[in-house]
């Protein structure tokens, strides 16, 4: 499936946690729709060919903002922003201690809103401003065993909702892709960890109605739309990459 013909040409987008994952994939898809993409990650890893990387912890207000400053200087403004950094945890509320709750809720949340509060003054400008932020199915279904991550995702989805109202009359839309459990390097590491390799991916697998994990680029594709000015009267919203999750209920 082609991508649209350059429906992205002209703007300057910024991903975040773009080293490697749904946001390598992100890129790319931005860039092949004719955006100017900007990498930010804590990590090398393996990054898109081509595409500038800026060092950036999301946890730090002070590399946040000089990563963003030095984006808008090379590239000349900013358009988009795709809020993709994150990290999983495991365990319900007796098995995550009160670090693990601190580092997750600073990464997955509190750093969503460091980098759109750098962001946003740039985007003030923008005649075509995005933000898009990596939310969860766990923000909208009870997950077993992921206390700390749900908690998180939920809050970035009461986030999204609440930049969109914030933001909505200065031109700049916020919304959310809510990926199912998507093949990533992260889960590649739940599964090479698991006793029975197999048996947790059939079980990953299930989850879906469609009995397949989420590709990146699904996710990409999604966010891509939300990002594009051809979503231009969408605000606020969820968009559901899940295989069905969320709303169907087969027969078992």
């Amino acid at each position: 499936m082609s991508a649209p013909a350059q429906d992205l040409s002209g703007l300057v987008a910024v991903v975040t946690g773009g080293a490697s994952g749904i946001g390598a994939t992100t890129a790319v898809e931005l860039s092949e729709r004719g955006a100017r993409v900007a990498l930010l990650d804590r990590d090398e890893g393996a990054p898109p060919e081509g595409l500038p990387l800026y060092r950036a912890d999301v946890q730090s207000d002070d590399e946040v903002k000089a990563a963003i400053e030095r984006v808008v200087a090379d590239l000349g403004g900013l358009d988009i922003v795709v809020n993709n950094a994150g990290i999983g945890a495991q365990g319900d509320v007796t098995q995550n201690s009160s670090a693990d709750w601190l580092q997750v809720l600073d990464i997955n949340v509190v750093g969503i809103a460091r980098v759109s509060a750098a962001a946003i003054p740039h985007l003030r400008r923008s005649r075509a401003a995005a933000i898009v932020n990596t939310c969860s199915i766990a923000a909208l279904v009870g997950l077993p065993q992921r206390a700390v991550y749900t908690a998180s995702k939920g809050a970035v989805l009461a986030l999204t909702r609440a930049m969109a109202a914030d933001h909505v009359r200065e031109g700049i839309r916020v919304n959310c892709v809510s990926p199912g459990t998507v093949n990533t390097p992260w889960v590649q590491r739940l599964l090479a960890s698991a006793e029975n390799p197999e048996t947790m991916l059939a079980q990953l697998r299930a989850r879906q109605p469609t009995n397949e994990l989420v590709e990146p680029i699904d996710v990409a594709r999604a966010i891509a739309y939300l990002a594009s000015p051809l979503s231009g009267a969408v605000t606020g919203i969820s968009l559901s990459v899940d295989g069905g999750m969320n709303d169907l209920r087969m027969p078992s």
